[in-house]
């Protein structure tokens, strides 16, 4: 019986984040929590006629201890979306609280839950997980991942738009962080191999890095990057729960602590001593078993990519960190 536990069901992610959950064949509980909508949004669901039962919770009548006990899974995209010339950094603030306080719970009422962390800015909520599942004794780095598959996503079908073929054709490593030049595509190591021609490369980094804000302006100001990161995130979720069933060899790209996962201590090695850092992760029943490290094979182009990226993620990591213990530094 896996029991999966979607907090911030009722917004832009959390909806069409939780109807993929919903008609997933590996979900048997589907728990919705959010401060407002929510019992709406569970009703909803619960008319498909999907094995999963739904139920929904709003704050009153301890609804997140409801909605947590003994979840499996657990999926936070609770927080406010960007607006247009809004960077990750400027949602820092108020989704800070709102991650600090939702993993507060898990640490509570389901310590052994793995934890897919949506919220942004990624950078610095995982940290602010870590730190507060730190502080409630629970921290086991296996089970927190920052979820980056859009990253991957988009470079796959960026990479179609430039040389051709389907965007199902291509796999890309994109390692470092989750916002703009922290987001690092790993164009060298596309496979099937393909050469970028030297001409586009510039401009398709740019716009893997920055594919987000072609939402936002798309949207006129009305929202962000919503559906296609419900899939990311339905995505990754239910790749962790095919590894939990059992199937081996399942990678997914995750913002991860890095050293507390076996083969995360040579990526630390190799990004001068971040904690935090977005790779391809193996997935195994209990969470992450083992992180892949690209970045050997990364050419000098891709260095100095990774070079910048590196600044940025040390700022981000430290930001998130001292949110929740202000003395602490790297």
């Amino acid at each position: 019986m896996v029991k999966a536990a979607v907090l911030g069901a009722s917004g832009g992610i959390g909806q069409p984040l939780s109807l993929l959950l919903a008609i997933s064949p590996y979900v048997d509980e589907l728990r919705l929590y959010d401060i407002v909508n929510t019992p709406g949004v569970g009703a909803d669901l619960s008319h498909i006629n999907s094995k999963a039962k739904v139920t929904a919770y709003l704050p009153e009548g301890q609804g997140l201890e409801k909605a947590l006990t003994g979840a499996d899974i657990v999926v936070i995209p609770a927080g406010i979306p960007r607006k247009p010339g809004m960077t990750r950094d400027d949602l820092f603030k108020i989704n800070a609280g709102i991650v600090s306080d939702l993993v507060t719970g898990v640490a509570k009422f389901s310590p052994k839950a793995v934890i897919l962390i949506i919220s942004n800015p990624v950078n610095s909520t995982v940290p602010i997980a870590a730190e507060v599942l730190r502080k409630h004794e629970v921290f086991d780095a296996t089970k927190l991942f920052g979820i980056t598959s859009l990253d991957v996503a988009r470079a796959a079908t960026f990479v179609a738009d430039v040389v051709g073929g389907s965007p199902t054709h291509y796999k890309v490593p994109v390692v470092g962080g989750h916002s703009g030049e922290t987001i690092v595509p790993l164009l060298s190591q596309i496979t099937p191999k393909t050469e970028i021609p030297s001409d586009k490369l510039d401009a398709l980094v740019k716009r893997i890095q920055f594919g987000g804000d072609e939402v936002v302006k798309a949207k006129e100001g009305l929202g962000s990057a919503t559906l296609s990161m419900a899939y990311s995130g339905y995505k990754f979720a239910e790749s962790l729960l095919r590894a939990v069933n059992g199937e081996m060899g399942v990678v997914e790209p995750a913002y991860v602590h890095l050293e507390d996962i076996p083969g995360g201590k040579d990526v630390k090695d190799d990004v001068g001593g971040l904690d935090f850092f977005a790779v391809p992760v193996e997935l195994g029943p209990n969470g992450a078993v083992w992180v892949n490290n690209p970045l050997p094979r990364a050419n000098d182009y891709e260095k100095a990519l990774l070079e910048e990226a590196k600044k940025k993620l040390a700022e981000n990591i430290v930001k998130g960190i001292e949110f929740v213990t202000p003395t602490s530094k790297l």
